[in-house]
């Protein structure tokens, strides 16, 4: 099993490759914690989560401090014909970026325990995943706001491709921003709420 260290981070925590499908479970109880969910809906994100796991290319990475899950981040080759690629087209095409949706690894969750961010636990989870895609540029959405998040994935590299975009029962707006890799230089920590909506 892949395995390493949180470079300049949480003593203690390490990043190691997951079977998405196997971990799903504690995945999303990270996921609940981190971004808020309520009972009924980590069962509709679980079988989301089961699909996604039998994706070509999908990729995960779990974080592990204290003999348990603190985080973790997946994501898979982008392809058109994705439930979030469909949603996101039209705002991507409207402001002249419609070619972020081929040949993009798209960052589908991100989330850490809150304990745990701010030390560098997402910073080490999406550098770990997007490193191991084999892909030149990496698509994800986040909140529309001024969150940690944002910070985070600006401070990466990546920017705004389009805003205030709406995806189907929620309320929240979100932004969806693209990086080339490898991603850049940053400090700081990992925040839970990366990408959210990329998960139908």
């Amino acid at each position: 099993m892949e395995r390493q260290g949180v470079q300049g981070g949480v003593s203690g925590v390490v990043i190691e490759a997951i079977d998405l499908a196997a971990w799903a479970p504690q995945a999303l109880d990270v996921q609940a914690v981190a971004f808020g969910l309520t009972p009924e809906e980590v069962m509709v994100r679980l079988h989301i989560v089961g699909r996604h796991a039998q994706q070509p290319g999908v990729i995960a990475f779990g974080a592990f401090g204290g003999g348990r899950l603190v985080g973790f981040g997946y994501g898979m080759p982008n392809r058109r014909e994705h439930w979030w690629s469909t949603v996101i087209e039209p705002y991507l095409v409207a402001r002249g970026h419609g070619d972020w949706l081929d040949d993009v690894f798209a960052v589908t969750e991100l989330h850490v325990l809150p304990e745990f961010q701010g030390r560098g636990v997402g910073s080490a989870l999406i550098r770990t995943l997007t490193g191991r895609s084999g892909m030149d540029r990496s698509i994800l959405s986040a909140i529309d706001a001024e969150t940690p998040a944002r910070r985070l994935y600006r401070a990466l590299g990546y920017r705004d491709l389009a805003r205030a975009v709406h995806f189907p029962n929620t309320e929240r707006r979100y932004a969806v921003m693209g990086a080339p890799l490898p991603l850049r230089g940053a400090g700081g920590g990992g925040p839970a709420q990366s990408a959210p909506a990329n998960s139908r």
